[in-house]
């Protein structure tokens, strides 16, 4: 059988993430419209009869501003040259332009087997994915290019099938009824920052981290979690908790919601808001907070 893994490598909002959950057919990992959804490498495991593949989500490609989007954009790189293929992730909708052209032959100068998928079909004409595909031909970029809509499920199939033309024969890396290396205790804090890169604007978002306290399974099968969401500064966590606490309590009601639904029994929940200026460039507090820069 062919099995391998695949560095998932795009700009931020390319659709990364939500491509590899619809392949993988779970949430694996978190999405938003926002850049930094993606911190950490996380893999998605599709396993099918005649083949696995181990997707690594990897964090967006984007300008490095602060210690933690370093240590972020190290991590993408590492994965570029770890695996057995890459998926290129493009989004079709923003167009083709020069920075594009680049990473793609940065990426695929590695020598390690790449593909293109470019995404976002549902939501643009139809008439430019031909002459965008001209556009990368003329540019020298050879890689064979899948347009895809995660969301409306278009050419998915087709896409795994290219994928697992580049993998390896070998046996499976991992158990068949295994989808992410990640544990519940990670999900349930990215599920609580999901839920803050979706109703809060500007920097708040990138500015916060999420620390859970308390992962425990009661006697009744409910779950109690204790978290904490850590801020860089003292109107941050106003705004976070907002007027009598209405934001905090709506943020966490909508992502308790997604925890039960993830873990399948119910959820007590407690949540905190904490400041710790400047977190995202002190590295004790990175690694603190789960941001290890070796295990990137």
């Amino acid at each position: 059988m062919k099995s391998g893994t695949v560095a998932v490598i795009g700009r931020a909002n390319a659709g990364k993430s939500t491509l590899i959950n619809v392949m993988v057919g779970e949430k694996v990992a978190i999405v938003s419209p926002k850049p930094q959804t993606t911190r950490d490498r996380i893999l998605g495991i599709l396993t099918r009869e005649e083949h696995q593949i181990v997707f690594v989500d990897t964090p967006g490609i984007y300008r490095h501003r602060n210690e933690l989007t370093d240590r972020m954009m190290h991590a993408t790189e590492n994965a570029s040259k770890e695996v057995d293929a890459i998926l290129y992730v493009h989004d079709g909708h923003a167009g083709i332009k020069e920075e594009d052209i680049s990473l793609m032959k940065k990426y695929s100068a590695l020598g390690v087997p790449m593909l293109i998928a470019y995404t976002k079909t549902d939501i643009m004409p139809k008439e430019n994915i031909p002459r965008d595909a001209k556009i990368l031909y003329e540019a020298g970029i050879e890689t064979d290019v899948v347009p895809v809509s995660a969301r409306k499920g278009r050419n998915i199939r087709l896409l795994e099938t290219e994928i697992v033309k580049l993998l390896p024969e070998q046996d499976k890396l991992f158990p068949d009824d295994v989808v992410s290396d990640k544990s519940e205790r990670f999900m349930i804090a990215e599920l609580m920052r999901e839920k803050i890169l979706l109703k809060y604007d500007k920097e708040i978002p990138h500015g916060i981290a999420i620390v859970v306290n308390k992962f425990e399974r009661m006697e009744n099968g409910t779950y109690d979690v204790n978290l904490d969401i850590v801020c860089e500064k003292k109107n941050h966590k106003a705004i976070l908790i907002g007027k009598q606490g209405k934001a905090l309590k709506e943020t966490a009601s909508f992502a308790r919601q997604d925890m039960e639904k993830f873990l399948g029994a119910k959820v007590f929940l407690t949540v905190y808001v904490k400041v710790r200026e400047d977190w995202r460039d002190r590295a004790t507090l990175l690694k603190e907070f789960g941001y290890n820069d070796e295990e990137n």
